[in-house]
């Protein structure tokens, strides 16, 4: 049985608050940086530029890359052989929430009652936590900072079994057109598929977390994403809603078994510049 202080597990999510919401990752210069020499819009082409001269101004600066800092969503994997020490798990994850936002120039953005006296928490608490117990002695954390406009434009479908991949297919490529500017396009897409009405939405919201144009190890599942995807650049959004033939960097899709007389699914919509999620496991490996 190994312990871990609630301590460290605060730290690391404030650490990692802190560093993702200014520090754009590798895989998304990378898809920003080959969708400027794929758009053919010389606007659609310049307004990706721009986005990346913002991810260096934020690193240079320490300055977030997006305003919307958004709501803090946590993917924890507790292994079954910890103990944690010292207080509670979801309360240490909220105190370096806390820390992170009342410190690092980030933008509360998360209110009390969701309708109402919609009063601001003030430090970007609560956050949205999905926990798993998993074999093993370590505790994986996975940070997502999701921001608002893009999440807004997210939609879910109980389709019906004879709907089948030509209904998912319109649903995904709908959802998209719908959204238009309102996601900060070119977007990522995640797509759920199966389980229940409540699962489905946390399978396309994980789906995001994939590198950005990984594919699935389905080959079926993997055409797939390559066909949505086609079809999306197709739409003409383009670049910030501005026209063009980059409106997506990428799809990614998750399934779960259903029930034989469902088809749920889920579309979560990810503003490309600001895919800001990170991973840390405890303990940490130079401890």
């Amino acid at each position: 049985m190994r312990e871990i202080n609630v301590v460290t597990i605060r730290d690391a999510i404030r650490d990692l608050c802190l560093e993702l919401c200014v520090v754009a990752r590798s895989d998304v210069r990378r898809a920003f940086a080959h969708a400027a020499k794929q758009e053919r819009s010389p606007i659609g082409r310049r307004v990706l530029l721009q986005l990346l001269e913002n991810m260096d101004i934020a690193v240079q600066d320490r300055l977030p890359m997006c305003q919307d800092t958004g709501t803090v969503v946590v993917f924890a994997e507790v292994g079954q052989d910890v103990h944690i020490v010292g207080g509670g798990f979801e309360e240490a994850i909220l105190a370096g929430v806390h820390d992170a936002y009342t410190s690092g120039l980030l933008r509360p953005s998360m209110v009390q009652r969701p309708i109402g006296d919609r009063r601001n928490t003030g430090d970007n608490t609560p956050a949205v936590i999905h926990t798993r117990l998993v074999p093993g002695d370590r505790i994986r954390l996975e940070v997502f900072a999701k921001g608002g406009g893009a999440e807004n434009m997210s939609r879910l479908a109980m389709l019906t079994p004879a709907d089948g991949w030509d209904g998912v297919k319109r649903f995904v490529v709908d959802t998209v057109q719908r959204a238009g500017p309102n996601a900060c396009p070119p977007v990522i897409v995640g797509v759920g598929i199966g389980g229940t009405f409540d699962a489905v939405g946390k399978l396309a919201k994980h789906a995001l977390l994939r590198e950005i144009g990984s594919q699935n190890p389905d080959p079926e599942l993997a055409a797939l994403e390559r066909e949505l995807l086609d079809a999306i650049n197709r739409l003409g959004i383009g670049p910030q809603g501005f026209g063009g033939t980059v409106t997506a960097l990428a799809v990614h899709i998750e399934t779960y078994p259903c029930h034989i007389a469902s088809l749920p699914v889920a579309v979560n919509l990810q503003c490309g510049p600001a895919a800001r999620h990170g991973v840390v496991m405890l303990p940490r490996d130079d401890s």
